[in-house]
């Protein structure tokens, strides 16, 4: 088919295509030449934006990812270290959230406790808050705490700086995006139902329909609903979570809709909290019983809503527009306190709150996609807008005595009452990140080698308030950056890919303390850029393993105070070497998993002592890997196991202080067979099997305790 007409000039773009056929323009004083187009020869477009791809072989992983503007792309196609995990790794691991899924990731390490408040993780060495994940490609939609998986398809983890491809995320992190697809009815019905239990007695059921209606199965409803609670092994402590998930989708010739709402509840007493390392403290002491919630009162409670609605209607073969709108809500609240290690005997103090807090979000994700090509040059042109509006409330009380304790003792502390306390809710931040993006990726030598080349122009706006009074403090922020991203992907074979790329991540800059020390109090600083630039090879082995090998670094620029000025005096960077793999060994043995080598360094800082230190939170040594046996002696009966290794990491600035290296091993079996013609699949799941005591850090230096050895155990029937 081909096409000759201006408005597909502009499209393109470059300067190719704005000249005429012969390359010269016309004299001064002489007639204008009639002006040529080149032909423009429109190909395949991309399939539907809300479709995931197929999983790759093995079954444990995606065969692509959404790609934030780019879309969906096939693995071997994308110059970023991307990894997919499907809705059969995440039901064999008997995953609860997301911080079960990163146990498979060689690069992703938690930065809290499993039963903490909030459950962020750390990728490539950056801290990633459970708030800044993606629902569906959209940001400002998850679950603010934690993320449960009941209703999700696929967790994709894209490694790197988000904001060119993806836009800025809620909270500016840079380490990477978490994008949680939902469920969709496919082609066949379902229904099955999950009975669960856990150590130490917590029960709970789920169930999940699909079905498809209508001419060609066009209409597809999808319902998800779970509930469970009990103790677990955390001594005194105990949770109650409930879910409910309903995903509609039409599948038409040129017009493709979906709706997904999300409804989610959770209680959890006695919740863990991490510590923080006192001034005076010469050495980490010895990792706890990992069986005690401390320091051992406190609970948190919270209800999530949220809904997204997206749209792609095909203008015509070739040229698809989409949209996307949504909106969540949060209500939440908990007692808690985070203690203070005082000395290596393992005292440490505490001062507990009582916290409240609402967040409410509105989103907005739109644009166009064209596939066409110039010549001998394929492109797949995409322009995007994004928009999210996010306000938050807080009410903090913390009038609680404080109290002090050791980590050896055991001693657990009644939870304080809030019975007749006023804690009234007052604004505390209000948010506006706005974007457009424009990006094309150019295939040469029969689809060999492909080039992507892209721009994204990001608006910060935010007020923060003064929670005590509820009054705005400090001036209005309000800046804009432009972050450039590029991408080569050159196919030495169909199963090989090099590739090479460099992408940006923006951060709200902050303001200058009001201090008389301080020489420019209340400056407003622009929004941080951080870097990344990554090499490396893809491989799809036999069609029946994926590899991955990549080199990168990482550069985050960081704000502190030198002589009496605030400004962007520090940096971070994050350099190393990942490999990964998934699929099957041989027939019967799948692996997952690989190991993460980085090389974290203070390259710039305020303080000139802290150059050259190692970044907090940030390990040399990373390894998970998983292996899953189907044993010929008994059809239908697959062993599992699972080791991680994490190196010695540092917890202060200075480096005098450093938890040590921690080993972990999990292990499972499972048992697939028919009773009555009915599918039924048991597992049996365990978790730290050796039941190991170990720390874990966050970035900004918390300790937490790792968890202790929980089994996990399952019935599932498709009826």
């Amino acid at each position: 088919m081909e096409l000759a007409f201006a408005a597909s000039a502009a499209m393109c773009g470059g300067a190719a295509l704005a000249q005429a056929a012969d390359g010269a323009a016309a004299a001064p004083g002489e007639p204008a030449a009639a002006e040529t187009l080149p032909s423009v020869t429109v190909t395949d477009h991309r399939g539907a934006v809300d479709e995931a791809p197929p999983p790759a072989p093995g079954g444990q992983v995606g065969s692509g990812a959404r790609m934030g503007i780019l879309g969906n792309a096939p693995v071997m196609d994308t110059p970023f270290s991307v990894t997919s995990y499907t809705t059969e790794a995440i039901e064999n691991d008997q995953a609860r959230s997301v911080a079960d899924v990163v146990a498979m990731d060689p690069s992703v390490r938690m930065a809290s406790a499993r039963s903490n408040i909030n459950e962020d993780i750390i990728i490539r060495g950056f801290q990633v808050p459970s708030g800044d994940f993606a629902l569906n490609g959209v940001f400002g939609l998850t679950p603010y705490w934690r993320a449960p998986l009941e209703a999700v398809e696929r967790v994709e983890i894209i490694k790197g700086p988000s904001a060119a491809l993806f836009g800025m995320t809620p909270s500016g992190s840079v380490g990477g995006v978490v994008n949680l697809v939902p469920k969709r009815a496919g082609s066949e019905p379902v229904t099955r139902i999950t009975a669960s239990m856990s150590s130490k007695s917590v029960l709970g059921g789920h169930i999940d329909i699909g079905r498809r209606f209508g001419p060609d199965g066009a209409f597809g409803v999808r319902v998800n609903a779970m509930h469970r609670e009990g103790d677990t092994r955390i001594r005194g402590q105990s949770t109650r979570e409930s879910l409910g998930s309903v995903g509609l989708d039409y599948r038409g010739r040129a017009l493709r809709a979906s709706l997904d709402l999300l409804w989610q509840k959770e209680r959890i007493d006695n919740v863990v909290r991490q510590f923080q390392a006192g001034p005076t403290l010469i050495a980490i002491p010895r990792a706890p019983d990992n069986t005690l919630p401390y320091p051992g009162f406190g609970w948190s409670d919270g209800r999530h809503g949220s809904a997204l609605a997206k749209v792609e209607y095909d203008i015509t073969d070739h040229v698809t527009a989409y949209a996307a709108y949504g909106r969540r809500k949060l209500n939440w609240g908990a007692v808690a306190a985070n203690p203070v290690i005082l000395n290596t005997a393992g005292d440490y103090s505490y001062f507990g709150g009582w916290q409240r807090m609402t967040v409410e979000s509105e989103s907005l994700d739109a644009g166009l996609r064209a596939a066409f090509s110039t010549g001998p040059v394929g492109h797949s042109l995409a322009l995007g807008v994004t928009r999210l509006d996010l306000e938050q409330q807080l009410g903090f009380y913390t009038g609680f005595p404080p109290g002090t304790s050791n980590l050896y003792a055991g001693l657990l502390p009644a939870t304080p009452s809030i019975a007749g306390i006023h804690n009234p809710l007052r604004p505390m931040n209000h948010s506006k990140l706005s974007s457009v993006a424009l990006a094309d990726t150019l295939s040469f030598m029969n689809d060999r080698l492909l080039v992507t080349l892209g721009l994204r122009r990001q608006k910060v706006e935010g007020q923060s308030y003064n929670f005590t009074t509820g009054l705005p403090s400090g001036a209005r922020y309000d800046e804009s950056e432009t972050t450039p991203f590029a991408g080569v992907v050159f196919k030495l074979r169909p199963d090989i890919s090099l590739y090479a790329s460099y992408v940006e991540g923006l951060s709200q800059g902050e303001t200058a303390p009001t201090s008389a020390a301080i020489t420019n109090p209340g400056e407003v600083l622009p929004p941080y850029i951080s870097k990344q630039k990554e090499i490396g090879a893809k491989f799809d082995l036999d069609n029946r393993m994926m590899a991955t090998v990549s080199l990168f670094e990482l550069t985050k620029p960081s704000a502190g105070i030198s002589g009496s000025t605030f400004g962007v005096f520090g940096e971070q960077r994050n350099r190393g070497i990942e490999a990964t793999l998934a699929g099957e060994v041989t027939r019967g043995v799948r692996v997952l998993g690989g190991v993460t080598y980085m090389d974290g360094k203070i390259t710039k800082a305020a303080t000139a002592q802290l150059e050259g230190k190692k970044p907090i939170g940030v390990p040399e040594w990373q390894l998970n890997l998983g292996a899953e046996w189907d044993t010929p002696f008994v059809p239908g009966l697959t062993l599992t196991g699972r080791v991680i290794h994490t190196a010695s990491t540092a917890v202060n600035a200075t480096n005098t202080l450093s938890i040590p290296a921690w080993n972990r091993i999990d292990a499972g079996v499972r048992y697939a067979m028919k009773v009555g013609g009915k599918p039924v699949t048991l597992r049996l799941n365990v978790e730290n099997l050796l039941d190991k005591s170990y720390w874990g850090t966050a970035t900004a230096g918390y300790l937490f305790v790792g968890s202790p050895r929980t089994f996990s155990l399952s019935a599932s029937v498709d009826l």
